[in-house]
């Protein structure tokens, strides 16, 4: 029986692209990039390949916010302040947010009948004004944010720390849902809890990190949350 959600936040709860689409215009119209829809792509693709170089703990965080944007300026073959670029769109990204279709729904009805537990490994400068926008944190019995926690999923050690602060709870009795298969379900995985990924655009999967579970919307958590 599940009594212990854990929840990611971007692009599970909050609309993440969008957020990153909108804050990223802003910024490469503040610093005189023309905010293409190829440029936007570019950029993206080099933001999630440095991502995934933080959780194999290739790059540390700090590497990564910066270096993005270097190599976003090589690839435009243009010269460009990454520091100053990076503070700008982590300002840009931080305002405002932009639900996943059902996610107050979702959160309403599990809050019902478990205990929630948000974590996640955004930036804490962006992720906290933009869950007081959103106004969701009274859902949440705590909030883990990987720079507060000094680790990130999906390391181990990320979980153990969440766990020290939460109640006891059986490794059974938890569950992790999220949309990326190698921090929120290699995190679960590697933590030894249930596994759901949140699959809204029927990504391909990999045969080296298999969740136990997949859903397609928001709408089909609860009802699978009860079957376990």
């Amino acid at each position: 029986m599940i009594k212990a959600v854990l929840l990611d936040s971007d692009d599970t709860i909050l609309d993440f692209q969008m957020a990153e689409h909108i804050a990223l215009k802003k910024t490469l119209a503040q610093i005189g990039i023309e905010p293409t829809e190829e440029n936007i792509s570019l950029y993206s693709e080099i933001n999630k390949r440095h991502w995934e170089m933080l959780e194999r703990g290739e790059l540390t965080r700090p590497q990564v916010l910066v270096r993005r944007f270097d190599r976003f300026f090589e690839a435009l073959g243009v010269e460009g302040d990454s520091e100053a670029t990076q503070a700008s769109y982590n300002h840009n990204l931080g305002i405002g947010h932009y639900f996943i279709p059902g996610a107050v729904e979702l959160l309403e009805n599990l809050s019902r009948d478990y205990k929630l537990y948000m974590v996640t490994n955004g930036n804490e400068s962006v992720q906290v004004p933009r869950l007081a926008s959103a106004g969701i944190e009274h859902f949440f019995e705590e909030i883990f944010i990987s720079q507060r926690i000094g680790c990130d999923k999906p390391k181990i050690e990320f979980f153990e720390r969440c766990f020290e602060k939460m109640p006891h709870y059986e490794k059974d009795e938890m569950i992790i849902i999220g949309d990326s298969l190698t921090s929120d379900i290699k995190g679960g995985i590697n933590a030894g809890i249930h596994t759901c990924w949140f699959n809204p655009r029927g990504k391909q999967g990999r045969e080296d990190i298999v969740p136990e579970y997949v859903v397609g919307s928001l709408e089909e958590i609860p009802a699978l949350l009860k079957s376990l």
